[in-house]
């Protein structure tokens, strides 16, 4: 029982002094949006709530029966129908159609993305970023609620524009001083890079890709751009704006020029191999540091992660610190309680 006791301790202190540091980012999964059951459905349970939706009964018949065979998520089931193709195929419009048809109905809580974003916007680090597999809009929504400023690449009103080169910009002024015309930066945004796109974003032939008010339907005839095609090609095949932002998340985890020390990943099951490539890739650095927290990893995620010597896991049922194994944690994993410790 002590050595329990002095695991959970030391869990915690070195979750406190980890998510304190600076040049952290953060990596949102599904269950960081879940907010039990307040909030948006986790991935696993994404197709039987949106395929009543999709009216094309051979097409969902087909995406069915790969999910059936293969045991894919629904994001890697599409790239198997696409058959290898650049531009993707029927089957990835109807679902796109079908969650934002959903999402659109759900009204989730923000007070726990409030709370994560005013701790943000508070600490004293430039551009903090802020990487999401979730096509959900609950960050933007708690920074708009918060009056926090925040950054995703697009700028306009009624039907916002991606200019990638927006999260290179920098706020501030110009001021004299004895030693010349000094910037002065003063505010901080959040950068915040959907890597699998999101609700309200839409490709237009004529005027490219846009974002319109996440509550409205996209313009005719366009398309949503929520799960990016060919994802298992992520590398070298993604068209705007997913090139854009899965370049930042590569330099931001290894090719820039001061990169992220620490990722923390809320609510991500690490089942997307093209995210777990880059994020294996930066555990290479001896200066990085990996913080996992979700309710439960598969066996085979918890045996590939929990023994890197710079990883801390934290899941309800076992926990690891750089390779070190210990019981689970009650709360620690859930994103309504670590919203409190950035």
């Amino acid at each position: 029982m002590t050595g329990s006791l002095d695991f959970k301790a030391r869990l915690e202190a070195k979750i406190s002094e980890q998510l304190r540091a600076q040049r952290v980012g953060y990596l949102f999964g599904a269950g960081s949006s879940y907010l039990n059951g307040a909030g948006y459905p986790l991935a696993f349970d994404l197709w039987d709530r949106i395929k009543d939706h999709i009216t094309d009964a051979a097409r969902r018949a087909e995406i069915q029966a790969v999910l059936d065979k293969r045991g894919l998520g629904i994001e890697d089931a599409l790239d198997q129908l696409d058959n290898g193709l650049v531009i993707e195929g029927p089957h990835r419009h109807l679902v796109t159609a079908a969650i934002a048809e959903l999402f659109l109905t759900i009204d989730a809580r923000t007070d726990v993305h409030i709370e994560f974003v005013k701790r943000l916007a508070q600490k004293g680090d430039p551009s903090i970023k802020v990487f999401t597999l979730n096509y959900d809009p609950l960050v933007e929504r708690a920074a708009e609620a918060a009056r926090v400023r925040l950054c995703d690449g697009f700028a306009g009103h009624e039907h916002a524009y991606f200019d990638g080169a927006m999260f290179e910009e920098r706020i501030g002024r110009i001021r004299g001083s004895h030693k010349g015309r000094q910037f002065d930066e003063t505010t901080k945004s959040i950068h915040l890079l959907k890597l699998h796109g999101s609700l309200g974003w839409y490709e237009c032939s004529s005027i490219g890709v846009r974002r319109c008010a996440f509550a409205s339907a996209i313009p005719a005839p366009t398309k949503r751009l929520m799960i990016p095609p060919q994802r298992r090609k992520a590398s070298d095949t993604m068209t705007p704006p997913y090139a854009t932002l899965w370049s930042a998340f590569r330099g931001a985890l290894g090719q820039d020029s001061v990169p992220l020390n620490r990722l923390a990943c809320f609510g991500y099951g690490f089942l997307d191999e093209h995210v777990n490539a880059v994020i294996e890739g930066a555990l290479a650095r001896s200066d990085f540091s990996l913080l996992i927290f979700t309710k439960a990893l598969s066996d085979g995620a918890w045996t590939r992660w929990s023994a890197k010597p710079n990883t801390v896991v934290v899941t309800e049922a076992r926990c690891s610190i750089k390779g070190e194994t210990g019981p689970g944690h009650a709360d620690l994993w859930d994103f309504a309680r670590l919203a409190t410790k950035v």
